[in-house]
């Protein structure tokens, strides 16, 4: 199940938010009674969404979510800039790219 954050933040894009604060726009909270996360505070120029305007936006989350995993897994992957420009400067970019990306990028493919 993706988590409400995402869905709330897809649901703000889609209405023409793209900006999202969760401390000052958006508050969530959990009781920890079971009932998960809800919208606690609404602080928007837009219609706080229902409940079914929510859940309809569980697919689009969960895929953002894996997307999300996937390009925080590569960027741990890859080594840091210096040493990428580095390589590419001594070995060009067609190398960099068989030897650098394209690994990190099988290794860690896009969810479809």
């Amino acid at each position: 199940m993706a988590n409400l954050s995402t869905k709330i933040k897809l649901y703000c894009e889609e209405n023409g938010v793209s900006n999202l604060n969760f401390v000052d726009d958006v508050k969530l909270q959990d009781d920890s009674n079971g009932q998960g996360a809800y919208i606690k505070e609404w602080n928007l120029g837009i219609s706080q969404p229902t409940t079914e305007q929510i859940a309809s936006y569980e697919t689009a989350a969960n895929t953002e979510e894996a997307l999300q995993v996937v390009l925080n897994n590569r960027r741990a992957e890859y080594p840091d800039w210096g040493t990428q420009l580095d390589y590419i400067y001594h070995n060009g970019i067609d190398k960099w790219k068989t030897d650098i990306v394209d690994p990190v990028k099988t290794k860690y493919p896009k969810p479809s």
